[in-house]
């Protein structure tokens, strides 16, 4: 009966909404929505109400990226509105046809014009999102606050989201569901506040939920062995993804954003730290600026002492130590690498505290008074990190021209994850950037030397004896980010290897000393890594299908995407509110696509045997003279690509020429080919190495500074950009300078000015470069205090970063996607011309 009456109440609804927009009474949603954008109004009826609905429709669109009004569309017009002459009658009643559709959807917002979109927006504007938030924060604080009320409420909701998760529905009420949950959540994402954040984020569980339910009670029998392989190897690979989004959303829904702690005014209780600045095969140009900048730290003199620890032995390296007044050490072997490296030292040095910065993590003359103040208010603190910031482009950002505006793979760790982990006490040591108290490091027997991740894994011993860590978001150094792609793929390789060995022979499930929430945390940092083997499962699984006829799933096309796009949907609106300052949506498919085949392999020894691999140092400060595609890290991309290209052939063929009665089934496979390939055409953009031919990158800074003439004027200026070889000045136009002339720089740090002597190596209008030629070292020392060094250097650095609106980012991928094939092609013809030169050269 209720079920009858719920019918008859929908139906009413519509009926109303049909009779006042001037349409035909209608029963299904579907059929409202269909003739709301299609069918003419009745006679008699306004139109306007209807034009109003698609413009505001559009509106939404623009928001989310998926129209750009600043391109002219006027070749749109012309190629479909207005039909060819010499089409037949049925193709000209069909182009018609659509251009009615365009007329009553798409130009109604260009009639609106920019006062009309303008007028749509303030009206958006006006809406009080702010009191809403604010509202629903005091009513979670009340709630809070009503202790007796939290159980119950708590019970009451898990079983209302069971229930809801568990029920059963068809197709269509399936989407009605998908449907309501999706305008829920596009209008809680607009609310400002953390709370709209778990909303999302149990809305996209409960679509979770329901796609799990339904996989695991409805579409796990198969008619053949092979099948059953196929369907459970997949069934495997999408458990993993549930737990990694489950385990996410616990990280990263509730950030601490931990605030700086004061230290005492008197500098006398301030306590001793040893800077450790451990190297191994570096050259001196990406070394010297890390010491100088470490020696210009704000910190009592006498309770100060940096180090160089050398475990390539070099006397070169030596002197410069010897030359800058810093403490030199070294070791006869190189057992256990960086972890042995900085083990010798701490057997070397009496600091209280030890600050450790890989060689090319250049720090702010700030970085220990704003770390330092947390070991003074919480005794039990053995490690405060801060964040990995680079100045240079990765391999991602610079062959693919996306630097300072998509954020890169490291931002999501280190904007979010590590603030996340600290809510629950678990955010952990990185290798660099960081502060220990060298007693808590004492007590776990110094940096853990059983794996290759001995960063992670020294925080996770400290943990389990009851020590607390800290993370500042705060970018307090930067370093230099990996040059090539290889050499990209050798570093993410030993990190996934080292956190396989942590999970086999230390799991943070098992064992004596960690909370729930740090198991939860440390668990999701190493699952994280076994990502390899269920993205090649989701590269191939198409395939099976496509080729050999194969039944992965046993369900129809539209019950699997009925249930398959609410969870996808729901839980990228909730990742892209959560994420969306430090990760793009579908960002994260392309760095797995490139990186899957390479830790698959790794990842699954080291779980079954954590003795084998070795550490690895990452290659820092190269060149590359030329810009080429690198076939040898792209092979399993190239294979990948061939073999769905080859199923999305046999896909097309089966649709024109195959039996009838699988279409749907078909065309699902034949989107997740093209939505691989485009997965693919992205990594092999990667494969494809930009020149990078300057050793010192330009690095933007706005500060005063003065250019003083050769005639001994001087004249006030601005830096624009600096590196350790030069400077970019805006002066004003009209100097009378040429290439090689010589001048003065002055900069200053704090209330002190330094001079520098430059020459002109290019002047243009206002812009003015600038070299330092012959500078002493005391004068280098104190151009990187000036420059990197500065407290504030990196305040500022992801200003150009845009939030993400997921169409916009898949709208990214896309057109990265396509560059690539483009680039494989222009790879493919200059091997086919180098190949015929060398064969004109044998003959």
């Amino acid at each position: 009966m209720s079920a009858r009456v719920s019918r008859l109440s929908r139906e009413r609804v519509l009926d109303w909404l049909a009779r006042g927009l001037g349409l035909p009474a209608t029963r299904t949603p579907l059929d409202w929505f269909v003739r709301l954008f299609f069918q003419p109004p009745a006679p008699g009826k306004p139109d306007c109400a209807r034009r109003w609905i698609r413009a505001a429709v559009l509106h939404f669109a623009l928001q989310w990226g998926v129209l750009e009004p600043h391109r002219p569309r006027a070749w749109l017009w012309r190629a479909i509105v207005r039909a060819p002459r010499s089409a037949s009658k049925s193709a000209a009643a069909s182009v018609q046809a659509l251009a009615g559709w365009i007329d009553r959807w798409l130009v109604p917002l260009w009639l609106l014009g920019r006062r009309g979109r303008e007028r749509i927006d303030a009206l958006l504007a006006s809406l009080p999102w702010q009191r809403w938030g604010a509202r629903l924060e005091d009513a979670t604080q009340r709630v809070g606050r009503a202790r007796w009320l939290l159980p119950l409420l708590a019970v009451g909701g898990v079983g209302l989201w069971a229930m809801i998760g568990s029920s059963p529905l068809q197709s269509g009420g399936q989407f009605e569901f998908f449907a309501v949950l999706v305008i829920v959540a596009l209008i809680v994402r607009r609310l400002p506040g953390r709370m709209p954040v778990l909303i999302l984020t149990t809305l996209a569980l409960l679509a979770m939920m329901r796609y799990v339910w339904w996989r695991v009670t409805q579409t796990l029998s198969f008619q053949t062995p092979g099948e059953a392989i196929l369907g459970y190897l997949l069934f495997g690979a999408e458990a993993y993804t549930w737990a990694i989004l489950l385990l996410g959303f616990v990280q990263t829904a509730w950030p601490l954003k931990r605030a700086v702690a004061s230290l005492p005014i008197d500098t006398s209780s301030w306590p001793s730290v040893d800077i450790y600045i451990p190297t191994y095969n570096e050259p001196m140009a990406v070394v010297r600026p890390t010491v100088f900048a470490a020696q210009g730290i704000d910190w009592p003199a006498d309770k100060l002492r940096v180090y160089l620890l050398d475990d390539g032995r070099r006397d070169e390296f030596k002197a410069f130590a010897h030359a800058c007044g810093i403490g030199y050490l070294t070791r006869d072997d190189n057992r256990h690498a960086k972890a042995g490296n900085i083990n010798s030292a701490l057997a070397s040095t009496q600091g209280e505290y030890v600050a450790i910065f890989d060689c090319d993590h250049v720090p702010t003359r700030s970085f220990l008074q704003t770390t330092m103040g947390t070991f003074l208010r919480d005794a039990r603190c053995a490690m405060v990190q801060t964040p990995h910031h680079f100045f240079s482009p990765d391999p991602f950002e610079r062959n693919l021209g996306t630097f300072r505006r998509v954020p890169n793979e490291g931002n999501l760790f280190y904007g979010l994850v590590q603030s996340g982990n600290d809510l629950w006490n678990a955010s952990f040591f990185c290798g660099s950037c960081a502060v220990l108290k060298r007693a808590a490091l004492e007590e776990v027997g110094g940096i853990a030397v059983e794996t290759v991740t001995e960063d992670a894994h020294t925080a996770l011993k400290l943990h389990r004896r009851g020590y607390t860590t800290a993370y500042l978001p705060t970018v307090q150094a930067a370093g230099l980010a990996t040059e090539s792609l290889a050499g990209h793929i050798r570093q993410r390789t030993r990190w996934a290897r080292g956190m396989a060995q942590i999970f086999r022979i230390d799991n943070p499930f098992l064992g004596r000393g960690l909370s729930f929430f740090q198991r939860l945390c440390y668990g999701n940092a190493m699952l994280h890594f076994f990502y390899g083997v269920p993205r090649l499962v989701f590269l191939t699984m198409p395939m099976a299908y496509l080729f050999f006829q194969m039944y992965f799933i046993n369900a129809s096309a539209t019950t699997i995407a009925g249930f398959v796009l609410p969870y996808i949907v729901l839980a990228n609106v909730a990742n892209s509110r959560m994420q969306g300052k430090f990760r793009h949506s579908f960002w994260a498919e392309v760095y797995e696509s490139v990186l899957a085949w390479y830790i698959a392999l790794p990842t699954t020894i080291a779980f079954f045997s954590p003795k084998h691999g070795k550490f690895n140092v990452t290659d820092k400060g190269g060149r590359i003279g030329e810009s080429h595609f690198d076939w040898s890290t792209s092979k399993p991309y190239l294979v990948l690509l061939a073999l769905n290209t080859g199923a999305l052939a046999a896909g097309v063929y089966r649709l024109m020429f195959g039996p009838g009665g699988e279409t749907a089934t078909i065309l699902m496979n034949v989107f997740w080919t093209l939505y691989n390939l485009v997965m693919l055409g992205a990594a092999a953009s990667v494969a494809r190495e930009a020149k990078q031919v300057r050793v010192t990158h330009r690095i933007a800074m706005r500060a005063a500074a003065t250019l003083l003439l050769a005639d001994g004027t001087t004249l006030a200026c601005a830096t624009s950009d600096y590196s350790t070889g030069g400077l970019g000045l805006d002066v004003e136009p009209g100097l009378n300078l040429a290439p090689g002339d010589s001048l003065g720089v002055c900069l200053s740090r704090g209330d002190r000015q330094f001079h520098f002597p430059v020459h002109v190596s290019r002047c243009a209008g206002r812009h003015l470069g600038v070299r330092f030629d012959g500078l002493t070292l005391e004068q280098e020392r104190q151009l990187v205090q000036c420059t990197f060094g500065r407290a504030d250097a990196w305040l500022d650095w992801d200003a150009q970063t845009s939030e993400d609106a997921p169409l916009r980012g898949l709208k990214e991928v896309l057109a990265m996607g396509v560059e690539g094939y483009s680039r494989l092609w222009g790879g493919l013809a200059r091997a086919c011309e180098t190949l015929l030169a060398l064969d004109r050269t044998r003959y």
